[in-house]
């Protein structure tokens, strides 16, 4: 189904998990009838046991919990954890389920990057945050920068009604909640998810037409970022014609291959006016980004071949002058503070045996589409974790403890 702009709504800005994971086990300790959940990573840390002990606990008090994992992301798991949670009455589903093959995961392409949550219908949380201690700041100097948004109004319908149809080839019955549709606040919002069918570019038509339309400033500030030939014209066309565009990048990745790949991309951009900061004070995990003095978008889809021609991801589209200026205040915080500022002369220093690199680097980004058409393109495929029966799913998890 195509989503529509909802008027009525309210959001608010979650950085980090700091004000994430309180917030969202704060409400699903307060749900009385429906919690579901998607997410592609959960670790057994001290977050995702505190994840898994308030769910256990909604479960207990009669309260409907489906929860939703991807085999790639989540597949470190003990039986035991997972067995805690199916014995309380946790409905577990595994998004592509696929055992080890000598000990290596080859579930890699096509993955449940989602992360969304929606309590009882009425209240939902969409970004990139997973349930990892690394989203803390305690973890340490490798703990991720990243954002959510915690939504109520009319939009939390199309959330709600998104997850039970990723769902549904799993559910045991359907859902009896009717989500609120009232009015509540004055934002307006998309709800943009990016698919393996009809919905394959959503999420980047969405981001090409805001660029297109930029008059003044456009920021992005994405953690993985190798986007399509499209994409790269319209940034550099954009910062042609007078618009301010920042790009907040990774300058302390956790993965330095990512960092690698985006660097090949910063001559094309930076000779035509677009400033590059990379930010160096944790690895940038985040993917959003504003234009203008309005639009703005956050959400689990980086701007990299996975997220925009393989994965499923799910971003909120918010227009809303208030949210806006949160949001560019703080990117401009991290741009001034805690980033390095990329020059052209800089870029252009060995620039000779780099220009192969580049060539084919610009190739790709524009073949990219076709070639992930190759790629076997399944239906979402679930699995459910039933207690005490092997199956697909239970072959995902180890049989114990992580080390």
């Amino acid at each position: 189904m195509n989503y529509e702009w909802r008027e009525g709504n309210q959001v608010q800005l979650l950085i980090n998990g700091e004000e994430y994971y309180p917030r969202v086990f704060e409400c699903i300790r307060a749900a009385r009838h429906e919690v579901l959940i998607e997410t592609f990573i959960i670790f057994e840390d001290k977050v995702g046991n505190e994840l898994q002990q308030v769910l256990i606990a909604a479960a207990q008090r009669g309260v409907r919990v489906e929860l939703t994992v991807d085999g790639y992301g989540t597949a470190d798991l003990s039986r035991e954890f997972v067995a805690d949670m199916v014995a309380a009455g946790v409905k577990l589903h595994v998004f592509d389920p696929s055992p080890r093959r000598l000990g290596v995961r080859t579930n890699l392409f096509r993955r449940l990057h989602r992360k969304i949550v929606v309590i009882d219908g009425e209240r939902a949380f969409v970004g990139g945050i997973n349930y990892s201690a690394d989203h803390l700041g305690d973890f340490g100097p490798m703990a991720k920068q990243d954002y959510a948004v915690e939504v109520t109004g009319p939009v939390v319908a199309d959330v709600h009604k998104a997850s039970l149809r990723l769902m549904r080839p799993a559910l045991d019955a359907p859902s009896d909640i009717q989500p609120k549709t009232r009015f509540v606040g004055d934002t307006r919002m998309l709800l943009s998810v990016r698919d393996n069918a009809r919905h394959s570019r959503d999420i980047e038509s969405q981001y090409l037409m805001a660029i297109r339309a930029a008059n003044q400033r456009l920021v992005i500030a994405n953690a993985y970022f190798f986007p399509g030939y499209r994409l790269l014209r319209e940034m550099r066309n954009a910062a042609r014609r007078g618009v301010r565009v920042t790009l907040i990048l990774q300058g302390q990745p956790d993965m330095p291959w990512a960092r690698g790949f985006s660097r090949l991309l910063y001559n094309y951009l930076l000779r035509d006016g677009v400033e590059i900061f990379e930010y160096c004070q944790r690895p940038l995990h985040g993917k959003v980004a504003l234009a203008d003095s309005e639009w703005a978008t956050v959400g689990s889809s980086n701007l990299d071949p996975l997220s925009l021609a393989l994965n499923l991801e799910a971003n909120l589209i918010i227009r809303d002058a208030k949210f806006n200026q949160q949001l560019h205040d703080h990117l401009q915080g991290l741009a001034s503070d805690h980033c390095k500022r990329i020059s052209l002369e800089r870029v252009i220093r060995g620039y000779w045996w780099r220009a192969p690199l580049i060539f084919m680097c610009f190739h790709f980004t524009r073949l990219f589409p076709a070639i992930a058409g190759k790629f076997p393109a399944h239906s979402p495929r679930l699995a459910s974790v039933r207690p005490d029966q092997d199956g697909p799913a239970q072959a995902c998890f180890e049989q114990g403890k992580p080390s």
